[in-house]
């Protein structure tokens, strides 16, 4: 297995609203955090402990908070504010 990113509970439904421009500012800023959690998490699927604790980030045209679950190796969008709305 090898760590990716995905829309989790709500965020999958609002992303199907949400305009492109700021869905491409969320999707090059989850890249950029499974490369970090790849490279900080190496361990992968044979981690033992706590997972590291959610964030909110700042893109163009609204914020998102992600949660990384090492133990998947993934990062999941587990909600998306788009203020062009």
């Amino acid at each position: 297995m090898s760590w990716k990113w995905e829309y989790a509970f709500g965020a999958e439904e609002a992303a199907r609203t949400a305009p492109t421009d700021f869905l491409a500012a969320v999707e090059r800023k989850a890249d950029e955090l499974v490369r970090a959690a790849e490279a900080f998490q190496a361990h992968g699927r044979a981690h033992d402990g706590f997972d590291p604790k959610g964030h909110d980030v700042i893109v163009t045209g609204g914020m998102f908070r992600y949660q990384v679950v090492v133990r998947s190796e993934r990062v999941y969008v587990v909600q998306i504010t788009c203020l062009g709305f």
